[in-house]
């Protein structure tokens, strides 16, 4: 037998050692698709972490813009509505100074209607505002409905007191009862006997702001408003008892209250301040040792407490001039109204 060829048969190439190596069968749990699932699992790794952060950042784009405006919208609308209602009161207050003594009483029933319009626009603004900021979180409105009825009925059972108040409120201003800048005494249901005295500085749908002659503030809710007296409506009136010695002749001491209270109408500062001249009434009531002569005078509304101030100065300045002795106790009574 002869020596077996080494050379390959005619028709067969032989790869080199590195090319046979290259094509080789891949070996199991490696190789391109093992590598592109790996890849795979880690992109989606990383969208699962960032879809939350990209979801806010739409929200912020889109809702989460919308409820930055209606916020600054609803303060800017607040701004405008309360700059626009101080102007007004402020030009009926400049008016209302101008043309007259005293406040007419229109001008201070257009000053209430005007402060609970401004009251009322912001209200609305405000409960508008919170219905859309929620709409805009997703939260279901209209699926408040029923919940709603529920909800009302209980506010209406025990919030009874603010909507007596704002109906209240509501015929004070529509009746005009009084307006700003009005003197009035206000009786409280259960409250002190003598009633709360004072200038209204504030009139709204639930409460009444007064400031009295020593500076404080009085806050009345109009639904516990129980009776209002209104020192300054159309006009007013100052009553003065005179006390006279009862040594003194009626006669001579009634002339020289007229005389007073003609020298009063007729002085520049006082005739503006009254309606005319003061009369006196004649004897009011008599005591052992003395007797009181009434003295009245019509002023404009709110000026009573002024005009009576100055008639007792004045009233005390004529009798001792006349030698005639006034006891300590000379003062005014209960200025009234209408």
């Amino acid at each position: 037998m002869g020596e077996r060829s080494s050379n390959p048969p005619v028709g067969m190439t032989v790869l080199p050692s590195s090319a046979a190596a290259m094509v080789s069968p891949p070996v199991l749990g490696s190789g391109p698709g093992t590598t592109h699932g790996a890849v795979r699992a880690a992109a989606h790794a990383t969208v699962s972490a960032t879809a939350p952060l990209s979801d806010i950042s739409h929200w912020a784009r889109g809702s989460g813009l919308e409820v930055v405006m209606l916020l600054t919208g609803a303060l800017l609308l607040t701004r405008l509505a309360s700059w626009i209602g101080n102007r007004v009161t402020s030009r009926i207050d400049v008016q209302a100074s101008q043309d007259r003594v005293v406040r007419t009483e229109a001008a201070k029933h257009r000053h209430a209607v005007a402060q609970v319009i401004t009251w009322v626009v912001l209200v609305i603004v405000y409960c508008l505002t919170a219905v859309l900021v929620l709409q805009r979180f997703g939260v279901p409105v209209t699926g408040f409905v029923a919940p709603a009825t529920i909800v009302g009925v209980a506010l209406g059972l025990g919030a009874q007191r603010i909507v007596q108040d704002m109906l209240a409120g509501f015929f004070l201003i529509a009746e005009r009862q009084y307006g700003f800048g009005d003197l009035v005494r206000l009786y409280v249901a259960g409250g002190p006997g003598t009633g709360s005295l004072g200038t209204v500085e504030e009139v709204t749908l639930r409460i009444t702001r007064l400031r009295t002659s020593s500076g404080e503030v009085v806050t009345t809710p109009n639904g516990q408003i129980a009776q209002v007296i209104n020192l300054s409506r159309d006009w007013a009136r100052a009553v003065i008892d005179v006390p006279i010695p009862a040594s003194a002749d009626v006669t001579t001491v009634s002339d020289l209250l007229n005389r007073v209270g003609a020298e009063a109408y007729s002085d520049e500062v006082l005739h503006d301040l009254l309606l005319d001249a003061p009369s006196v009434m004649g004897v009011e009531s008599l005591d052992l040792d003395e007797y009181r002569i009434r003295v009245v005078a019509r002023t404009q509304p709110g000026r009573q407490f002024e005009v009576g101030r100055t008639l007792r100065a004045r009233v005390s300045t004529a009798l001792k001039r006349e030698g005639i002795t006034v006891p300590p106790d000379l003062d005014t009574a209960a200025p009234t109204g209408t």
